[in-house]
C-alpha cells in the first residue's frame, strides 16, 4: 500500500531577486512552519514515487514557479494527489488570481520585465516619515541613524493597489507566519505599511526593493478616536536580524502618536516579535517622565530591606495614573506596560547584584498570583486535574473559593510539587526573558 510521501520532506522553497539564483546552489531557502498542513488532512502526498518539488518565489514580484518531478505514479490505494491544486493552496492569490507561473520561461521573464513592480504599485500610498526624521515628541528613542534608503509607505484597503500586492504576499504570510490568515482586502479597516529599500544596487533594473510589511487593523473608539492594533509583520527572511522590524514597528509608533489615536495594540504576538517590541517600549519608557516618578518610588521602597522578611509583599504594578499617562502620550495599552515593569524594575535596581534575591521574589509573586489568583490561593482560581477515561491532560475541574475561605478540595503531595515546578518553570522563563531584553535596551543606551 501506498504509505505516501510528507509535504516537509519532499518540497523545498527558495527566495530568489535575479533569474541567476533560480537553481544555483547558493540560493537563499525559506524553512516554513509546516507544509504537511496544506496537504490532505496528515500531511502527506499520494501517488507518487521519487516526488521532489522546487518552488522559486521571486522576492521582486512576488510571482512563482514550481518545479516538479518525479519518476513514476501509481494509485496504491489512495489516489493520486493533484500536486496544482494542492500546491495552490499556499502560492495562489487570494482573491486576484494566481501568482504561481505555469511556464519557467515566463517566471525567468519577470526578473527584467517587473524591476518596476514594487515602486509602481506603492507609488498610490502615503510615504510615512521615521520618528527620528520628525523630531515628534514622544516618539522612539533610537540608539544610531535611520538609514536614508528604507522607506515605509502606508496603503489603506480601499486602495485596489494595496489589496492586489497584498494577495502576492499571502504565500509567505502562510509559510513563514504561525498561526496566520489572510486578511480581508475587501475591509478598508485594513492598512498595510510596507517596508522599502528605495534603490536595489544590488540590481540596477530593480527600482524597489520590499523588505517587509505590517498589516494593521482601524478600529472606532468612542467618542472620536480609533484605535491600531498589528495583526501581521513580516520581514522577509534575507533582510531579518538586521533592525528592519523594529524599524518599521517605530514607524507605526510614530503614526499612533502622530494621529494621537486612542492606543496600539498587537494580536497574538509570538516570542521573536514581542521581544522586538518590548525591547522598544522599555527604552522609550525610560525616558518618559511620569514612569520615572513611579520608578524612583518602586526603586526606594525596594532599597530599605529585605522583602522576605516583610510580612506581606506589595504587588508591584504600574500605578494607574502613570498607566494612563503611558496610553495617553506613548499608546502603549496596560497589557504591555505591566509586561515592560519588571524590567523596568530591574534596570533601575543598581548594582541589580545587591537586590537580585528580592527582584526574584517580586518576579515569583506576580507569577504565582496569576496561576493561584491574588491571595496567592485560597481566594483565587484553582485547576484539579480528576481521572477520566477521556484525554489525560484535558481532564481537570477548575472552581474558585467563595469567600476568600479555604476550599475543602486540597492539593495532594504529588499535585503541590507539580504545582511548584510549573511557578519555578514559569519565574525562570521570565528571568530569562527580562535579562534578554534589559541586556539589549543597555547596549543601546
Amino acid at each position: 500500500s501506498d504509505g505516501g510521501v510528507e509535504a516537509n520532506e519532499c518540497i523545498t522553497i527558495y527566495l530568489v531577486s535575479s533569474k541567476d539564483e533560480v537553481g544555483a546552489s547558493d540560493a537563499a531557502r525559506i524553512t516554513p512552519i509546516d507544509l504537511n498542513s496544506f496537504f490532505e488532512e496528515d500531511g502527506k502526498i499520494y501517488g507518487y514515487q521519487g516526488l521532489s518539488i522546487t518552488i522559486w518565489v521571486s522576492s521582486i514580484s512576488f510571482q512563482a514557479y514550481a518545479d516538479i518531478s518525479y519518476k513514476s505514479t501509481s494509485d496504491g490505494g489512495k489516489g493520486v494527489t493533484d500536486l496544482k491544486s494542492a500546491l495552490q493552496q499556499f502560492v495562489e492569490q487570494n482573491i486576484f488570481g494566481e501568482t504561481l507561473l505555469d511556464s519557467k520561461d515566463d517566471f525567468l521573464q519577470t526578473f527584467s520585465s517587473d524591476g518596476n513592480y514594487i515602486r509602481s504599485i506603492i507609488s498610490s500610498g502615503e510615504v510615512l516619515q521615521h520618528p527620528l526624521t520628525n523630531g515628534h515628541d514622544g516618539a522612539s528613542t533610537l540608539s544610531g541613524k535611520a538609514t536614508s534608503d528604507l522607506e515605509v509607505v502606508r496603503m489603506v484597503m480601499d486602495n485596489p493597489d494595496a489589496g492586489s500586492l497584498y494577495s502576492r504576499l499571502v504565500p509567505l504570510v502562510l509559510l513563514l507566519v504561525d498561526g496566520s490568515n489572510p486578511i480581508d482586502v475587501t475591509d478598508s479597516g485594513w492598512e498595510l505599511y510596507v517596508l522599502t529599500q528605495k534603490k536595489d544596487l544590488e540590481h540596477e533594473d530593480v527600482q524597489s526593493r520590499l523588505l517587509g510589511f505590517s498589516a494593521i487593523y482601524r478600529f472606532y473608539h468612542y467618542p472620536d478616536s480609533t484605535r491600531l492594533r498589528l495583526g501581521q509583520i513580516l520581514v522577509l527572511p534575507p533582510y531579518q536580524s538586521k533592525g528592519h522590524g523594529r524599524h518599521l514597528l517605530e514607524v507605526i509608533h510614530n503614526v499612533a502618536i502622530s494621529e494621537d489615536v486612542y492606543d496600539f495594540t498587537v494580536e497574538e504576538p509570538l516570542d521573536a516579535f514581542q521581544h522586538v517590541r518590548t525591547c522598544l517600549d522599555v527604552q522609550r519608557l525610560l525616558g518618559f517622565e511620569p514612569i520615572k516618578e513611579a520608578l524612583n518610588s518602586t526603586v526606594l521602597y525596594l532599597k530599605q530591606g529585605r522583602l522576605s522578611k516583610k510580612t506581606h509583599v506589595p504587588r508591584f504594578v504600574p500605578p494607574s495614573s502613570a498607566a494612563e499617562d503611558v496610553r495617553r502620550v506613548l499608546k502603549i495599552n496596560k497589557t504591555q506596560l505591566t509586561q515592560c515593569w519588571e524590567i523596568l524594575i530591574y534596570l533601575s535596581l543598581d548594582p541589580i547584584d545587591k537586590y537580585v534575591d528580592d527582584f526574584e521574589m517580586i518576579v515569583s509573586h506576580r507569577a504565582k498570583e496569576e496561576i493561584l489568583g491574588k491571595d496567592g490561593g485560597s481566594g483565587g482560581k484553582q485547576v484539579i486535574e480528576v481521572p477520566s477515561e477521556y484525554k489525560e491532560d484535558m481532564s481537570f475541574v477548575m472552581f474558585k473559593t467563595k469567600d476568600g475561605k479555604p476550599s475543602s478540595v486540597e492539593l495532594d503531595e504529588d499535585q503541590t510539587k507539580q504545582q511548584e515546578e510549573q511557578l519555578k518553570q514559569l519565574v525562570d522563563e521570565r528571568l530569562n526573558v527580562i535579562k534578554s531584553v534589559a541586556q539589549k535596551v543597555q547596549l543601546q543606551v
